[in-house]
């Protein structure tokens, strides 16, 4: 069942120790006690933009992340507060504060490039806080953005390119939020009223520019990366809560104390968060609960600490590899729990253990399962099916042996009757082998009609007849009153008997043999299944992938439509302007033909001049749309390549698990040979 954590008020989770980032170990285990789908919203901003107030409004409190009064930056590190999700039953909201940005007391801004990459890293919803309206300076305060291609990697592959890197950013990045504070601009764009996400996109458009190429760029870097790194974007704005120095006081004050627009901004924000965050999720469709929220908390912190990039691949595999080895122990504790709870042992045969052991491996290999993700090459799964074949293996003795302790107690309990009667001489005279004899099969009987001896009771008697082999004989030789033919007739009558026992005992065997042999290939059927039944889902999250993927194109596509519609607008308007030159030109040269003869060639060789640099402005444009469509190639057939590489991991997985099986089906026949062999040897002495 789902564990829902319930905080009095946040805790430091990352403390920030003279520029060094520490994980809080109280936080991590609140964390690791969180079994619930965390949503985690992060927010980040300058020092006194009033973050922790509407962090304090998500978490449903007045009070809690410190807000402070004064020009110094309050938040140190980055703070946690877990709370039952307002609109999600059964989902944790993880509220992340972090420290202001830009604090001039800290004089090295290598910390706040951390503390912004990890709030992205961490979170489902990233909210950006800023003051005013959205201009140049918001921009450049926004240069932490254009940062993480230089601070955080999707992959390991060591020579992985920045640039294709952050590609793959898109995939795994939280929603943005920008929310403006003190905003006190009318929503309008040429004279028509906006939402603040039209207001948002707009601001966002890329600066066109005849200048010095490497400014422009430089200019338009953070618009660009907030387009190629975030999918989702929303924007707020929110009024002056309070006038004067009443703002330093919002801790103390009711909401009827505050601004009515204030307000009604704030709700609309938090409903927007409660409704429109999702869980945050790794690749693959795995919803992150506190565990994984805590194993990913302290990757990042210690990568960062020992100098190293954060890697969302390496994370996610340290994660799986740790989750996977407590999947595997989790199964196994499932499996001896359900055969402590239901094994009798000895059981009346094997096939009533091989039964529970194929019911309780069963259900072993569906906790695995339900508790696993990204097992590389199937490598738990095949230490589990290894570690419950030793299992098995051992019960099979543990049967063995009770069976055998079991069977020896009956017999000396049964046979007691007759070595009283041998202790008092009651078979040594004439007829008295014939009596022992009798004696003998009648205790036999008394023996076979006992329940659950188990699989070593024909094993066990026969052991305990033979050790009875020297007395027998001295009865045979005290009874003297028996002719020669009636000794060899008995005699013969024990070979025959002896005979039929091992017999017996070679068909019991071979059916046992036969019994785990059906129960290893039906195993062995199963746990094809359930291979089948992963590359099944893995396919699934391949497709899953590969819809993100054509979502991001998409996304792409579109922006680079609405650049081409601001050149094609651009490139109209400077048609018009030249039709309208050509126009006055030719009325001119109409006016002034005699006198301005020069002049009307000079005009020729300045439109001659336009149309060159038209034709080059359309040149360029088909360059580059060449170039989006050799990307859009390359990028399908490196999703073509890792779909076929993925197909053939597992036909490699499929041929492996046929080869162990014909092996063991190689090991059970010799096995068999090596048992009738010995038989085989018995009987000859016998």
């Amino acid at each position: 069942m789902a564990t829902e954590v319930h905080m009095s008020g946040p805790m430091c989770l990352i403390e920030n120790v003279k520029g060094q980032l520490i994980a809080n170990q109280e936080a991590l285990g609140i964390l690791e006690d969180i079994t619930q789908p965390v949503v985690v919203v992060a927010i980040v901003g300058l020092y006194r933009t009033g973050k922790s107030y509407l962090m304090n409004k998500l978490a449903g409190k007045q009070t809690g992340f410190s807000l402070g009064s004064t020009v110094q930056s309050h938040t140190k590190g980055i703070w946690m507060w877990c709370v039952p999700h307002p609109q999600k039953p059964g989902h944790t909201l993880v509220l992340l504060d972090t420290e202001g940005l830009g604090d001039v007391e800290k004089g090295d801004n290598q910390n706040d490039c951390w503390i912004f990459a990890l709030a992205i890293l961490l979170s489902s919803t990233f909210v950006y806080n800023s003051m005013g309206p959205i201009n140049q300076q918001a921009m450049d305060h926004l240069n932490y953005v254009t940062e993480l291609t230089g601070r955080i990697r999707s992959k390991s592959s060591p020579d992985q390119d920045d640039v294709e890197d952050s590609e793959e950013f898109v995939r795994f990045f939280p929603d943005f939020i920008w929310t403006l504070r003190d905003f006190s601009l009318e929503l309008k764009l040429n004279g028509k009223p906006i939402s603040a996400d039209e207001y948002l996109e707009n601001s966002l458009k890329l600066i066109q520019g005849s200048g010095q190429r490497d400014r422009v760029k430089e200019f338009n870097l953070p618009q660009l990366c907030i387009h190629k790194f975030f999918p989702k974007k929303k924007c707020f704005v929110f009024e002056r809560p309070v006038h004067g120095k009443k703002l330093g006081q919002l801790e103390l004050m009711q909401d009827q104390d505050l601004d009515f627009d204030f307000m009604e901004q704030v709700a609309e924000f938090c409903s927007y968060v409660f409704h429109c965050s999702k869980v945050k999720m790794l690749s693959g469709g795995i919803k992150v609960n506190g565990p994984r929220l805590k194993s990913l908390v302290v990757t990042y912190v210690n990568t960062i600490s020992s100098g190293g990039l954060p890697c969302i691949e390496n994370a996610v595999l340290a994660l799986s590899q740790t989750e996977n080895a407590a999947a595997v122990q989790k199964a196994i504790a499932h499996y001896d729990q359900q055969m402590k709870q239901k094994l009798q042992l000895p059981t009346e045969n094997l096939q009533e253990l091989m039964k529970l052991h194929r019911a309780s491996e069963k259900e072993a290999i569906k906790i695995f399962m339900e508790n696993s993700f990204k097992d590389v090459n199937q490598v738990f799964m095949t230490q589990l099916e290894i570690e419950l074949e030793t299992k098995q293996e051992e019960f099979l003795k543990k049967n063995e042996q009770a069976s055998s302790d079991r069977c020896s107690a009956l017999l000396q309990d049964i046979f007691s009757p007759l070595e009283e009667d041998l202790k008092q001489g009651s078979y040594y005279k004439p007829g008295g082998y014939q009596l022992f004899i009798q004696k003998i099969q009648e205790l036999k009987k008394k023996y076979y009609e006992e329940p659950r001896k188990g699989v070593q009771a024909e094993e066990v008697l026969q052991k305990f007849l033979q050790s009875k082999d020297d007395v027998t004989d001295t009865v045979l030789q005290t009874d003297q009153e028996l002719t020669e033919k009636e000794k060899d007739s008995e005699v013969e009558y024990v070979k025959a008997e002896a005979a039929k026992t091992i017999a017996k005992m070679q068909q019991e065997m071979q059916q046992q043999i036969e019994q785990l042999l059906k129960q290893k290939e039906k195993s062995h059927e199963e746990h094809m299944k359930q291979l089948t039944e992963m590359m099944e889902k893995g396919q699934d999250q391949m497709r899953e992938m590969q819809q993100k993927n054509e979502q991001m194109l998409q996304e792409k596509e579109k922006c680079h439509k609405e650049h081409m519609k601001q050149l094609a607008e651009k490139m109209e308007k400077a048609q018009v302007q030249l039709r309208e030159m050509q126009q006055k030109n030719e009325q001119l040269l109409q006016q002034k033909e005699k006198s301005h003869e020069e002049h009307r060639k000079q005009l020729t060789k300045m439109m001659e001049k336009a149309q060159d640099q038209m034709r080059e402005m359309q040149q360029k444009n088909a360059q580059l749309l060449q170039q989006k469509d050799k990307s859009h190639e390359e990028h399908m057939k490196r999703l073509t390549e890792k779909m076929e590489e993925a197909l053939c991991q597992m036909r490699e997985i499929q041929q492996k698990n046929t080869q162990l099986l014909q092996q063991k089906v190689k090991s059970y026949r010799e096995h068999l040979k090596h048992l009738i062999e010995i038989f085989s040897e018995d009987t000859e002495s016998l």
